[in-house]
């Protein structure tokens, strides 16, 4: 028997992947606390200074901190210290990261 309903996926740009990311984030902060937990320790992560890719972490970072125009004297602060608003700004920028880069091409190559 042959399947003959509509297709369930659909292509979406990344503003529509955006507004469905924070919406879901906003379910998920409803019904299973939030995760702050696990965004400090990515904050945390790319601020390790013996990792060999320090510079370029640090520089991720302060591009997601200044997506969610988190100002520069309040960034290099523990991610607890964040206010309420910084940390809902900082969840939203990084589902926009996440967004935008689902939208990346596939199999990208060095010029050479």
């Amino acid at each position: 028997m042959a399947i003959t309903s509509p297709t369930a996926m659909l292509p979406l740009n990344a503003g529509e992947r955006l507004s469905g990311l924070n919406h879901i984030a906003e379910i998920r902060g409803r019904f299973w606390g939030d995760s702050w937990r696990e965004v400090a320790r990515f904050i945390d992560e790319l601020r390790d200074k013996r990792d060999e890719h320090f510079e370029e972490n640090s520089r991720a970072l302060a591009a997601i901190f200044f997506l969610a125009r988190v100002p520069a004297a309040r960034q290099a602060l523990h991610p607890d210290a964040l206010t309420l608003e910084e940390k809902r700004a900082l969840i939203a920028a990084m589902n926009h990261f996440r967004a935008v880069v689902s939208l990346f091409p596939k199999r990208l190559t060095m010029p050479l």
